[in-house]
Order: structure tokens, then sequence, then C-alpha cells
């Protein structure tokens, strides 16, 4: 009789969604952390907001981070719980190489307790909870490659509480011409995230709201941190593109979205991807409603008339994601879901006018 292990890595096999290479772990691996320093007979991690305070033997909020010995490690180096081969759209990200191929993955664990999350399964557990595939860094790349895949994304979870993982993975993948993408919620210290920056080619980070309190209840996090990552990402030149899930009683008070859109287009410039999206029911929220289209709609038009200039409705696809110049109305990408239908960028430019157009296309 096959093992409820030997069963999944099957059904993950005939998916498509991993290479034949990576096998399952036996045992969550532990690896010398940074960003820490001792503090009495404990230790005080420096890589988020969180600041979590370690005795002996105790693991952060984020369940990835643990003092072990006296020393700070992170569970389940080179061993991630999920791997997938994605199209970018997916991240969501529109203006980075339209329908190149992805290859995706995560280690569990997260420093926030947001009451939305889809991917609760592994972001609200530890390395110790899920199966895990062994899958060093080296070999992210070899399998990257394998796939054709054009970029490296560290996602589903909270790639940042894994950072020494992306860190040792982004610098082998750009030395093999591959780029890097992260998805967060953008919650972490500056220090860390300034070095991480530079290996990072493109970022959708979450701005789950624009009002502090909603960020203590509804996600357990603080809303500053998130916007220091904001702009300390675009002065490092990363390509950002920002998702807000518009969630029904918490995050859909059309007043807030202006001020979040005023600071967006202040701060960040208009030309950042605004992506809004749909929430379904679901973990603690389970008894709330889908986001109603035209709260949605309400939204992308505020802003419109805030200035900026790339707003996208996800999570519904009865409603147009595709991009459009904006010196003559062309339709340049045309997107139905994930899939590229048709293109008429030229270099990165309008194929009907030549304006050029905000991204990374090539």
């Amino acid at each position: 009789m096959r093992t409820r292990r030997e069963l999944i890595k099957d059904l993950l096999l005939l998916a498509g969604t991993i290479a034949a290479g990576p096998s399952l772990a036996s045992a969550p691996r532990y690896h010398a952390a940074r960003y820490w320093s001792k503090m009495g007979n404990s230790i005080l991690c420096e890589l988020c907001p969180n600041g979590c305070v370690l005795p002996e033997g105790k693991t952060g909020n984020c369940r990835n981070r643990k003092n072990s010995g006296g020393k700070l490690v992170t569970l389940g180096y080179s061993q991630p719980c999920a791997v997938n081969v994605d199209p970018v759209e997916k991240k969501p990200l529109y203006h980075f190489l339209p329908g190149a191929r992805t290859f995706s993955l995560a280690i569990a664990g997260c420093n926030l307790r947001c009451k939305n999350c889809q991917n609760y399964a592994i972001s609200q557990k530890s390395p110790l909870e899920t199966e895990n595939y062994n899958l060093s860094p080296e070999k992210v790349v070899q399998e990257a490659i394998s796939h054709d895949c054009k970029i490296i994304a560290y996602t589903y979870s909270e790639p940042t509480v894994w950072i020494e993982y992306v860190l040792d993975t982004a610098a082998l993948a750009r030395k093999a011409g591959l780029k890097n993408v992260l998805v967060t919620s953008g919650y972490i210290n500056q220090g860390p995230f300034s070095e991480l920056a530079e290996l990072i080619d493109a970022a959708h980070i979450d701005l789950k709201s624009f009002d502090n309190r909603v960020y203590q209840d509804l996600n357990a996090g603080k809303l500053q941190p998130v916007l220091d990552t904001l702009k300390l990402a675009r002065k490092k030149g990363v390509w950002v593109e920002i998702i807000n899930l518009v969630v029904p009683q918490w995050t859909d008070k059309l007043e807030m979205i202006r001020s979040m859109c005023r600071w967006i287009a202040k701060e960040l410039g208009t030309e950042v991807p605004l992506h809004f999206s749909r929430f379904f029911p679901l973990y603690k929220l389970a008894h709330l409603y889908p986001t109603p289209s035209e709260v949605l709609l309400s939204a992308r038009k505020i802003a419109l008339e805030e200035k900026l200039k790339f707003v996208y409705i996800g999570n519904v696809m009865e409603m147009d994601s595709n991009t459009y110049c904006l010196s003559c109305g062309e339709l340049l990408i045309s997107r139905s879901g994930y899939v590229i239908n048709n293109r008429n960028l030229k270099s990165g430019s309008c194929g009907k006018c030549g304006t050029a157009i905000p991204g990374v296309w090539a």
C-alpha cells in the first residue's frame, strides 16, 4: 500500500505543480537566522515590527523563527510546503513580463494574523506542521530553468519571515538570469527589507487598508511599517504593484479608499498599478458576503479621480482587466483571467502611438 506522502506527491506531479526532482522532507531543518540580538537571557528578533522577545525554546509570532540554544534559527530552510508553476498574472502582476511562467514556492509561516487569509492552511502554520519538500536554493534555480520559468516568486505565505531562504535563492537566481518576485504584506523592518530589495525585481505588496485600527483588528499589525516598505521599495527601484482587498464591513469605506489613493499618488507616483480585489467569505470571516461589484467599481472610480493611471479589479471574471494606452486609448494587453489573449506593446511602448507604458516588459 502506498503511503500518504507518496500519494500526495503523485497527485501534485499529476497536476503539474512540482518537478520530479524535489523529494518529501523528513523533518524541518534548523538554519541560522539573521536580524537578531541578545536581550538578557532571551533573543530579540529584529526582522519585523512585531519585535518578538524569545526565551530559550520559544518561537516567534510568525511560527518560523525560534530561540535554539541562545541563537535564532529559522525553521524549514530549503523545505517549502508549496511549489507551483504559475503565470505571473496570478501574483497578480500586470506590468511585469506579461505571460511569463513563474516558479512559485512557499515555506509555512506569517507574521500577521489576517482574519480573511486565503492561504491560512500554510500561513498560519509552522513548518513543523506542514508537508515539506527538499528544495535547496540551487535546486530551486535548476527547477525553474527546467520548467522554462523566467521568474521565481516567493509567495503564498509571508516570504519575509523566511528571508534567509529568499536571499540565498534570489542571489543564485539573479546570477542565472532569472527575475525575483516577492508577494508580501510588506510587514518588515527597513534594514532587512533594504537588503532584500537589492535582489528583488518586482513586488506585489498588500496594502490591506488605510486605517491603523483596521490593521490591528483585522490583520494584527500596523499600517505605518507597510507604508514605509512601499516607499523604500520604490526608492530601491523595485517594480511595485499594490493590492487592496476590499472586505465588506472592514475595508470598504470609500472615504478611506480615497485617502489611500491620494497617498499612493503623492508618495509613490500615479503610475503604480493598483488592484482592487474582491473578497470571498473565508477563514474567520466566512460569515460575510462577497464584495459587491458596485463597491469595487466605486473604488476604481475614486482611484482614477485621484489620478492613478492603472487601476484594476481582481477576482471578478466578468470585469475588464485589460491594459490601455493612456494617450490614445489603444488596447495594449487583453486578459481573460490569467491568460494573455493579445498584446500591442513594442519595446514597452504603445504599438499605435508610441507612448511609453510604465512597467517591465522584456
